[in-house]
């Protein structure tokens, strides 16, 4: 009579998957819970302490770990293998069922703590599966429910499972095993090092532990899949909630991950525009109502089909300001029901996205090439102490050194060559992701028109000649931030000294490829 183990955390379908074991003529084991289980369906079951002699021990936590279980697991047709296991007293299983504690699920849960998390590591369930899944030859293994059907299936056909469904099961249950060893590895790492201490060497080797939250209906475009990872199931996009609107797609996740990272350097109220993963507007105020307005005006043009990311919690009064600007979506730490309510009366397709906690940098940053993956710490400002230092002969107001910090705070979350011209608080034009610096400052020059006179401009890397730095000039810029560092350096303070605007370098530079 060919036996199955069956020791499952999920029971869905247990029941009914057993019962048509039984009735093909299996003999079932269980564990624990299992084993209630079934009892409790009237199905004749014997328990793992009757094959193993030992009862269960550590609070359950040891309980299939015996040579009883594993000999006949991983036993083979073959007269040696046969004969080891009649010397021992023990008996084939030919089949093992088991999925695992919920580690991905318990750790996406808020307030887990680490010892929350140990308890769910599986150890007796990883090893049955592996040890089924290695011996496939002659043991089926089945860890999802979802392959109950195929296999009662394949028994009622044959009376036995086919070797390529054995094979296939056993390939899912590598995959399986990996996945939850990674979510393992990775979960405890993160508490490990400080990833945003650029000193911290990278690890040797790499745990993502990424699951798959849900398909998206395409990539960047039609042609291409795709799909959004997280490292819980369990997780909305970005770790947020979405509360309104059509599903997000491919793109939208990209525009609001950087509009979330730019408005998450802010402390006071602010208020971010993307598009195309470049910022085309932001700006700071006393409240996000009175900070939008003003980050409209850096680019209305642009704004038309971006989306919006705030730090304080969107209500009517932020609602009103929007006006009719088409908006793909918000992200805030949260919306007021009422200003829901407004936005998914009239805004139907306005994608809601609450996201409770801003953007941190703890994690590393991880890029796709071919044939590999490049690894970096994020990028999240200055590094403690850093010096501003003025290096034309006048230096900048008040005023102005208010404008350059904001500038220098924004052009680090635009894409390279970046280049920001602003005010205190508002950026009145941007221009980046272009090959060129003096085209990028032209650009930036443009959008902000009349208002760049009196503005300040931040360049997030050095000026490799002074035509940049002319171009600013020649629009009435008064003072410019940048890291300094080129061989014209030299070059680029004369020119701001011969038409007396300051000019403040950093030392640190902020490329965003």
């Amino acid at each position: 009579m060919p036996r199955a183990l069956l020791s499952v955390y999920d029971k869905t379908a247990i029941e009914s998957f057993a019962t048509s074991l039984v009735n093909m003529g299996w003999e079932l084991i269980a564990s624990g819970g299992t084993r209630q289980a079934l009892i409790d369906a009237g199905l004749p079951v014997q328990s793992v302490d009757e094959e193993t002699g030992v009862p269960a021990m550590l609070g359950g936590r040891v309980k299939t770990l015996h040579p009883a279980i594993f000999a006949g697991i991983l036993a083979r047709d073959n007269e040696s293998d046969r004969d080891d296991l009649d010397r021992m007293g023990y008996s084939r299983i030919d089949m093992v069922v088991c999925n695992l504690y919920p580690f991905q699920e318990t750790i996406s849960r808020a307030g887990t703590t680490l010892q929350d998390a140990i308890e769910e590591i599986d150890i007796g369930g990883v090893s049955l599966l592996r040890a089924a899944a290695k011996n496939f030859l002659y043991t089926t293994v089945i860890c999802d429910p979802a392959d109950y059907e195929a296999v009662t299936a394949e028994i009622q056909a044959n009376n036995a499972v086919d070797l390529a469904l054995r094979r296939s099961l056993a390939v899912k249950v590598f995959a399986h095993t990996r996945d939850y060893d990674t979510a393992i590895h990775a979960f405890l790492s993160r508490g490990t090092v400080n990833n945003t201490e650029t000193t911290v060497e990278l690890p040797a080797k790499l745990s993502i532990g990424m699951q798959k939250v849900e398909d998206l209906r395409y990539g960047e475009n039609p042609h291409q899949g795709a799909a959004y990872y997280s490292q819980s199931s369990t997780d909305g996009p970005l770790g947020g909630k979405l509360l309104g609107g059509k599903q997000l797609s491919y793109n939208n996740i990209l525009d609001l991950d950087a509009a979330w990272r730019a408005v998450s350097s802010f402390s006071d109220p602010s208020v971010v525009i993307v598009k195309h993963l470049n910022p085309c507007g932001i700006a700071s105020a006393a409240s996000i109502a009175q900070a939008y307005s003003p980050a409209l005006e850096s680019d209305p043009v642009s704004a038309f089909g971006g989306v919006i990311a705030v730090n304080r919690m969107v209500d009517l009064d932020f609602v009103e300001t929007l006006g009719s600007l088409f908006v793909e979506a918000i992200a805030a730490p949260s919306f007021s029901s009422e200003a829901a309510e407004v936005l998914n009366e009239k805004r139907k397709n306005c994608r809601l996205l609450q996201i409770p906690f801003p953007f941190s940098g703890a994690e590393f940053e991880l890029r796709k090439v071919q044939h590999g993956m490049l690894v970096q710490h994020a990028d999240t400002g200055d590094p403690e102490g850093t010096l501003l230092r003025t290096v034309t002969e006048r230096a900048p107001t008040t005023e102005e050194m208010s404008a350059l910090q904001f500038a220098w705070k924004c052009v680090t979350h635009v894409k390279s060559n970046a280049i920001v011209l602003a005010i205190p608080g508002a950026t009145v034009g941007i221009g980046g992701g272009l090959p060129s610096r003096v085209d990028a400052a032209q650009i930036a020059v443009a959008k902000a028109g009349e208002r760049a006179r009196g503005a300040v401009m931040a360049s997030d890397a050095f000026f490799p000649f002074a035509d940049g730095v002319k171009a600013a000039i020649d629009a009435g810029v008064t003072a410019i931030i940048q890291p300094g560092g080129s061989i014209r350096d030299a070059e680029v303070i004369e020119a701001a000294n011969r038409a007396d605007i300051a000019m403040v370098m950093t030392g640190i530079r902020h490329f965003r490829h």
